[in-house]
């Protein structure tokens, strides 16, 4: 199995090439050169392995959700890619690629995504992979709320940044969080490879980011309203 992905959907950018069970990963530093180093990267990185475009079988994204430009960023290189070479592409939730960094068989992922509000999603691991209990919403802090029973390990940047605003009864059911994570290239090409064998994988014409909230900024009475600034 071979198999190229790309994760933007935050600062902490990275690219990863899946080959026969072994991943070799790059990251991006820097948030304002991720669109100059992401194809040149992807093209060293095949380089280094030796392995040509066409062979792949698959190219990867993490779709979403996240920041905005860098899932239309991930997805326009992965499609240009695919077509280029004639390949399948693997949206893939970024928040499940990061709950495969999460501790346990129950994982709550919840990432900050601005405006005051969360991404999140309930996850259970399957075979070592994981499956959302239900779409990814997106809300404010103050809603987030667990499935009806158990104990959950919490994961994502959330946990830093709206600490004091999430529900007690939340935070009480959770273990220690991992708030420092962040979605990687190399757990998105291990969840592309199920796509791969399930032949779910969809044409590089329709892929598309998972953007979950369709407004990129709060107007002035939004702001306002929430305590900010005109």
């Amino acid at each position: 199995m071979k198999i190229l992905s790309i994760e933007t959907s935050c600062e902490h950018a990275s690219v990863a090439l899946l080959l026969d069970g072994e991943t070799v990963e790059r990251t991006l530093e820097g948030h304002s050169n991720h669109s100059e180093r992401l194809l040149p990267t992807l093209k060293t990185l095949l380089a280094e392995a030796g392995v040509a475009l066409g062979s792949l079988d698959a190219v990867a994204f993490g779709a979403g959700p996240g920041a905005f430009t860098g899932l239309r960023l991930a997805c326009g290189v992965a499609q240009g890619l695919a077509m280029g070479a004639d390949l399948g592409v693997a949206p893939i939730c970024s928040l499940e690629a990061l709950a495969l960094q999460g501790r346990g068989d129950s994982i709550y992922v919840a990432t900050d995504a601005r405006m005051g509000e969360v991404y999140s999603a309930a996850c259970r691991l399957s075979h070592g992979l994981p499956v959302m209990l239900a779409p990814p919403t997106c809300c404010p802090p103050e809603m987030l709320a667990l499935p009806a029973e158990g104990r959950w390990t919490g994961i994502g940047s959330a946990f830093a940044v709206y600490g004091d605003r999430i529900p007690q009864e939340v935070l009480d059911r959770l273990g220690p969080q991992q708030q420092d994570a962040v979605p990687r290239a190399a757990d998105v090409a291990r969840l592309a490879v199920r796509l791969v064998e399930g032949g779910a994988l969809v044409a590089a014409e329709v892929a598309a980011p998972l953007y979950v909230r369709d407004k990129v900024a709060l107007t002035t009475a939004e702001r306002l309203a929430r305590g900010g600034r005109a």
